[in-house]
């Protein structure tokens, strides 16, 4: 680790951290609410103050608010929430059979007949139960909580605002959550043969309304209209007071920008903080507008997204499973073992946490850093039993992991900014696409050549280790050719790796495969040779081998041109 980069880990500050907690304790910060915009003033005022250009940016988003909720069974009234895009109910609530559906997973679902039904499912409300349960047919869906704390939610699977071709798959249920101990004697009743009697109420505030997205920039010294940049980024709506999601993750933003812009001389690229609004309550809306909206700039300009959720939570020990793309997995697992002391294991990066840039290419890593260790409760994840409740305050921060946190924060954005050659590994993402190619091919068993997506991938593996290579003595202008080339591998290859193929729209916030644009091989792979299902998935299997074909051949230009 250069000097440079040790001092700064080493000057960040517990208390400057812990006095940005305290501001934003001070607030409910709900997506486009006077109160959500005062906060994101106050963050404005340190970012200008630490020397960036700020812009407060207004635009329309769709967001959903919940308000009341009624749920009785058999006239005995329940502690209830109902959740972000929720179907408002019509009063009197909504009524019908109810179906247990165990955890809702699709083959929860297979044979049941939930048309008109209420479906009773285990676990936190989710946007793909409720995709299945609105496709059902069902008027409505009632979680059972895991514990007797009632998680708030955003059930929509539409990414961003909805559009004429997405409307349609906002959840049609109304949707309530209920306590493990109310949800355990509902089901049990169903066992025994019972037909209680449930009534869901819901009232939800559903609708377009202005929502705010902070945007600080400084550049790097001598930069151009065009001079590359990182993306750094977190929301700032809330649930409740969220004094860790997400505001302990805004005091790490906010730390990072202090002690980045105090070494601003030694940076080769730019660096852009975006707070978004809308991820609580519109599905990702903030980042997917911003995306839309600047796409052909942030596509030509952006190198990387570093986006940072939850930080320094009480408890939060473990580090070595967070997130990151497959060309930004040294990088991480850098930072995180020689800031926390840990192993990393890491995984793909998900569908979650305003990730709303893969379709233009842009690489990106972490979102939630830390996490509580394994416990008896089953959460969606393991941010803490206080997440998306009320008890989300500043008691949950404890300030050394939020300092620990912060520290492999400084270091991979100062890593991005400053080194002369991107620290993107190529030849790590093309080692995953040898795997996942590895596998297809013993499930195809000789039915379709792969051959060419091999070869390219291994000359990208071979064609990447060779820039790293040469990165360490290259002069100035050899470093602006290989940038350039990192850049060019990556609006071809980060499209195959995660999305469906369309760089201009969003897949929706459903779990996507490893290598999604491989999917229609894998399903071809799974028919029977010789059938007509085998005939008409071959159609689509030759178009994604082009499809990711053309991306390698792509990126293998580029970083050749870069070694020439």
């Amino acid at each position: 680790m250069s000097e440079t980069l040790q001092a700064l880990c080493d000057a960040v500050s517990g208390g400057e951290l812990m006095a940005h907690c305290a501001e934003f304790a001070r607030r409910v910060k709900l997506s486009g609410s006077a109160d959500e915009l005062a906060s994101l003033r106050t963050v404005q005022a340190k970012l200008d103050a630490y020397g960036f250009r700020t812009t407060l940016l207004l635009h329309d988003a769709h967001i959903s608010l919940p308000g009341r909720a009624s749920v009785s069974i058999d006239g005995k009234e329940l502690v209830a929430i109902t959740h972000s895009y929720s179907r408002a109910s019509p009063p009197g609530g909504v009524t019908g059979r109810v179906v247990y559906v165990g955890e809702a997973t699709q083959a929860d679902f297979a044979g049941k007949d939930v048309a008109g039904c209420i479906v009773l499912a285990e676990g936190i409300a989710n946007p793909a139960a409720a995709r299945r349960a609105s496709r059902g047919g069902a008027v409505g869906q009632l979680h059972i909580s895991p514990h007797e704390l009632l998680h708030e939610m955003c059930i929509s699977p539409v990414w961003g605002n909805p559009s004429t071709a997405t409307l349609a798959d906002i959840p049609g249920t109304v949707c309530c959550t209920i306590s493990q101990a109310d949800g355990t004697a509902l089901r049990e009743a169903l066992a025994a043969g019972g037909a209680p009697r449930v009534v869901l109420g819901a009232e939800v505030d559903t609708g377009w309304r202005s929502t705010p997205v902070l945007v600080a920039e400084m550049d790097a010294p001598g930069g151009d209209a065009e001079q590359p940049f990182v993306l750094f980024s977190g929301h700032h709506d809330t649930w409740y007071y969220g004094v860790m999601d997400n505001g302990s993750a805004n005091a790490t933003m906010l730390e990072t920008a202090r002690l980045a812009a105090s070494r601003r001389a030694a940076w080769k690229r730019g660096l852009r903080i975006c707070f978004w609004s809308g991820h609580s309550h519109g599905r990702y809306s903030g980042s997917a507008w911003y995306a839309d909206q600047n796409w052909d700039e942030l596509e030509r300009r952006c190198v990387a997204h570093v986006n940072v959720d939850s930080t320094g939570g009480i408890g939060a020990s473990v580090l070595r499973n967070t997130t990151a793309a497959a060309e930004l997995v040294p990088l991480a697992g850098e930072a995180i073992s020689m800031h926390a002391a840990s192993d990393y294991v890491g995984k793909r990066k998900t569908r979650s946490s305003d990730d709303s840039f893969p379709g233009l290419g842009i690489p990106s890593m972490f979102g939630a850093l830390s996490e509580q260790p394994p416990g008896p409760v089953k959460m969606r994840n393991s941010l803490g039993w206080w997440w998306h409740t009320p008890h989300d305050t500043l008691d949950k921060i404890d300030a050394a992991n939020l300092v620990r946190d912060t520290k492999i924060f400084v270091h991979v954005v100062w890593r991005l900014l400053a080194d002369a050659v991107l620290p993107l590994d190529y030849s790590a993402h093309a080692k995953v696409l040898l795997g996942e190619l590895d596998k297809l091919t013993a499930s195809l068993g000789g039915r379709f050549d792969l051959g060419s997506l091999v070869a390219g991938a291994t000359a990208l593996r071979d064609h990447a280790a060779a820039v790293a290579a040469k990165a360490a003595g290259a002069s100035a202008a050899e470093a602006a050719r290989m940038n350039a080339a990192l850049m060019r591998a990556s609006r071809a290859m980060v499209p195959m790796d995660y999305t469906t193929g369309d760089r201009f729209a969003h897949d929706f916030a459903l779990p996507l495969p490893s290598w999604p644009t491989l999917q229609p091989l894998r399903d071809f792979a799974a028919t029977a040779a010789g059938s007509d299902a085998a005939r008409f998935a071959e159609v689509a299997a030759v178009r994604a081998r082009n499809r990711v074909r053309h991306a390698l051949r792509e990126a293998n230009a580029a970083l050749a041109a870069a070694l020439a």
